[in-house]
């Protein structure tokens, strides 16, 4: 595309060989000296009068009428991301809250494929976290709609995300999307615009986040089917996204299992980021086959995403991994053997040290770690990585100053990349947006603020460093896995707590912004490095501690999750390490039972 200028600076031709079309058009533009001396000022540039103001004002003219042809042509939708044909019309709703008591659901629906091409998911039921993209319903990333639209009304997903398709082709049956956090930039679940989402051991705690309500449904069938209590409807599996530990600290306050996977090993692509180097889809569920089903479903190549690597399998090359898992709990064992022989299980020294960390919780997971997986054959050693403790700060200096542009305001990679058509967050904030996300989720507006701040103060060649850094980490868990299979520290620091007073409330004065985000602080800091440094990691549940006396709650225990972290690319060893586990528990329980 060339561009030719007319005597009168206000007009120009774009000579379109790239498609558009094969005549010559001529536009008038808008753009004035006013709009090239704001941009030059912005820079702290001041652009001499005359020939030097003509020609950049030519050149601003030209890259205007760019933009403008590329905003009014028609949308592409990628063949591979395009709906996949079901059994009925895709329709949705919004359940009431007699139905959805956890406020766990987003949107209802039923989708099953017309013609699943295989059985793998077949019968199990599942929701999609609301940050990915389901064909023919809205994605609402947690947030206010007035925040995504200027009319009110959601557009529905053009698009299924790489990972649904995949889901419905398996035979599944998707019921619909999961309450996620505000901007998914909460680790605990009282953020999200439709409200809390709560514990469903325990209402009034939090359930986790950012994928709170994806793991408040499956643990609500695992309750429904011990007990008969009723959830309205719930589910068998979820999905969730995982960007500081969003699967995994849910799944530690629910006592599920919740699995970041190796970065590159799922597509990402259809949902919406919050930082590129940082993204995983991962699967949450009541037992370890269905996370490894799950699994197996949703990895491999999907060809769109560029957070996948040459290291990343084709999907006929993926794994089976529930048939390792299968076969592994299953193989003839010598006499002398147990099903942990030569593992080696490393209790990472620092993650036990970290600020925040619960005696009880400390405690819980070294016991349970130690005692269970000697029972079942597995060698436990003390293995120090002093780098661990900056693990988080690596994690925040290499991701915030760029966070606002990925997850607010749906910057691409800089990669050729296939974001969600039909999410038009707003931006720039204004007053409103301030309002709103002050009241219910500062940490998102945090990460608004600190972006332009960092960017002034330090530019990009501090957030460059850190990505360096992270090179670094790497190398030091990885030298760690020259002496040991699997790392073990605790997930969340802390058993769920109650959820902070908000406005809707109305029984005493509402949370201050401090008082919001303190019960945050930490939550993360044993997850957030694996997400930079790619390595697997999974909750897994170990135990129950004694929570915080919620006001309108008896005294009540709640699950703790121990986080086991493997080598990249070994997703498998996390699953036969967690079958480990659980046999060294049963075993204990079978010897004490006994006697």
């Amino acid at each position: 595309m060339s561009v030719a200028f007319l005597a009168d600076p206000t007009q120009y031709v774009i000579d379109n060989s790239m498609g558009f079309s094969a005549e010559l058009n001529y536009v008038r533009s808008s753009i004035s000296v006013e709009h090239l001396r704001n941009a030059a000022a912005k820079l702290g540039i001041e652009i001499p009068d005359g020939q030097e103001t003509e020609a950049y004002l030519h050149l601003l003219q030209s890259a205007e009428a760019v933009m403008r042809r590329i905003q009014s042509s028609n949308e592409y939708i990628h063949p591979s991301l395009s709906p996949l044909a079901t059994t009925k019309p895709r329709t949705y709703w919004e359940p009431g809250k007699e139905e959805n008591p956890l406020n766990a659901w987003r949107y209802c629906c039923k989708l099953m494929a017309a013609e699943p091409t295989s059985n793998l998911l077949r019968g199990k039921t599942i929701v999609i976290k609301d940050n990915i993209s389901v064909g023919g319903l809205p994605t609402t990333v947690g947030t206010f709609t007035e925040l995504l639209c200027k009319d009110g009304n959601l557009p529905a997903s053009p698009i299924d995300a790489s990972v649904v398709s995949r889901i419905l082709a398996a035979g599944a049956i998707i019921k619909g999307s999961s309450t996620c956090e505000n901007y998914c930039a909460s680790p605990l679940s009282y953020s999200a615009a439709s409200g809390p989402v709560h514990n469903a051991l325990a209402p009034g705690y939090t359930a986790g986040g950012s994928s709170s309500g994806s793991a408040a449904l499956v643990a609500a069938t695992i309750i429904h089917r011990k007990t008969g209590q009723r959830f309205g409807e719930t589910v068998d599996i979820a999905i969730g996204g995982d960007q500081a530990g969003s699967v995994r600290n849910p799944a530690s306050y629910s006592g599920i299992y919740g699995l970041k996977p190796t970065y590159g090993l799922v597509p990402y692509t259809g949902a919406v980021s919050l930082a590129p180097m940082i993204d995983h889809l991962g699967p949450l569920a009541a037992n370890l086959e269905d996370i490894a089903l799950l699994l197996q479903v949703m990895a491999g190549y999907d060809g769109i995403d560029p957070r996948m690597t040459p290291e990343s399998p084709l999907q006929d090359q993926v794994q089976n991994y529930p048939r390792i898992l299968t076969e592994f709990r299953n193989r003839n064992l010598k006499d002398s053997e147990r099903i942990g022989s030569g593992m080696k299980i490393g209790l990472l020294t620092e993650s036990f040290e970290v600020p925040g960390l619960s005696q009880e919780v400390r405690e819980t997971v070294l016991r349970s770690a130690r005692s269970f997986f000697a029972a079942a054959g597995a060698e436990v050693i003390d293995i120090s990585v002093p780098m661990h403790l900056e693990g988080s700060l690596i994690w925040t200096a290499a991701t915030r100053t760029s966070m606002s542009e990925w997850a607010c305001q749906g910057k691409t990679s800089g990669h050729l990349s296939f974001l969600p058509p039909h999410i038009q967050a707003r931006w720039p904030p204004d007053q409103r947006m301030y309002e709103l996300l002050t009241a219910t989720n500062p940490a998102a507006m945090n990460v608004m603020l600190s972006g332009p701040f960092l960017q002034e103060h330090f530019g990009p060649s501090v957030e460059a460093k850190a990505h360096r850094k992270v090179f670094e980490l790497r190398a030091a868990y990885d030298h760690a896995f020259t002496q040991v299979d699997i790392l073990v520290t605790p997930c969340a620091p802390t058993v769920a707590m109650p959820h902070p007073k908000m406005q809707a409330d109305g029984d005493g004065p509402e949370s201050s912004i401090m008082e919001k985000l303190s019960a945050a602080v930490g939550v993360t800091t044993n997850t957030a490095p694996f997400n930079a440094t790619g390595h697997p990691a999974m909750s897994v549940p170990c135990g129950f501690g004694r929570a915080e006396k919620h006001p309108n709650q008896a005294e009540v225990l709640l699950p703790i999750g121990m986080q086991l972290v493997g080598r990249r690319w070994e997703d498998a060893m996390l699953l036969k390490a967690a079958a480990v586990f659980e046999e060294g528990r049963s075993a204990l329980s079978s010897e004490s039972s006994d006697s």
